[in-house]
């Protein structure tokens, strides 16, 4: 799929980034939570973002937050980051209604769909051939895929050597973060999703932000954000090594 090929070079970029734009779109984003524009603080590694970032919550706090009876006291702002983030997947879910997406063969049986091999098998042409909606074999062929030969074979075991992951500040990748950006990316430019003006706006600072910059981690005040990496080794569509600008380059195997 070009398109997902597409996304996966912007996951692997070795580029710099581009600070101004991914600075613009941040301070959007806290406007629209009725924030002011933060301080910005660039590193070149999220290892070295880490001293900065002490004291800020990490998963097992935010799902606290999220969750149906959240603390007392006044949120941390990653938690209404995080809360923006998910009305806007719910809202780029409920547009992706095209009736392409869940059609099938006029001639598809029960029977047809156990005997199916596994989608995981299939190039994308004859998953549809035989029988599976379009919706599922671009959310494997897109999504599914772009997590396995970017998160979990980069961001992931990156996260892993910074710190117990529940403990790790919540940040989101950037670059990484590809995998779900893309999915709706192609929803959109195949037709087969009309996004409301006000949630494209959002999504796109998100394909913005993945475009121009690594990780960030926003609190109230300061954004931290990591330069993308100097070098990313890649075979045969998976990611093999990372060298980031500081030099540190963390095993992800």
């Amino acid at each position: 799929m070009p398109i997902r090929q597409a996304w996966f070079d912007v996951g692997v970029s070795d580029q710099p980034a581009d600070r101004a734009a991914a600075e613009a779109a941040i301070a959007r984003s806290y406007q629209r939570l009725g924030r002011a524009r933060p301080h910005f603080h660039w590193v070149e590694s999220p290892r070295q973002a880490l001293p900065l970032l002490a004291g800020r919550p990490g998963h097992a706090v935010l799902r606290r937050w999220i969750s149906h009876r959240p603390p007392a006291g006044e949120p941390p702002f990653v938690s209404d980051v995080a809360a923006g983030l998910s009305r806007l997947r719910g809202a780029l879910d409920a547009a992706a209604d095209h009736a392409d997406l869940s059609a099938l063969p006029r001639n598809t049986t029960k029977k047809d769909k156990e005997k199916r091999p596994e989608l995981a098998t299939l190039e994308p042409e004859a998953a549809l051939d035989i029988g599976y909606p379009l919706r599922e074999v671009l959310r494997h062929g897109v999504r599914e895929a772009l997590t396995t030969s970017l998160a979990a074979a980069l961001a992931w075991p990156v996260r892993r050597e910074l710190g117990v992951p529940d403990q790790v500040p919540v940040g989101w990748y950037g670059q990484q973060d590809a995998p779900w950006i893309a999915y709706y990316d192609t929803l959109r430019r195949l037709g087969l999703a009309v996004y409301r003006p006000a949630d494209e706006a959002v999504f796109d600072d998100w394909v913005l932000l993945a475009r121009s910059t690594g990780w960030w981690w926003p609190d109230e005040t300061v954004c931290v954000l990591s330069d993308r990496p100097a070098r990313v080794v890649t075979e045969k569509g998976r990611v093999r090594a990372v060298t980031f600008r500081d030099g540190w380059s963390p095993p992800l195997m």
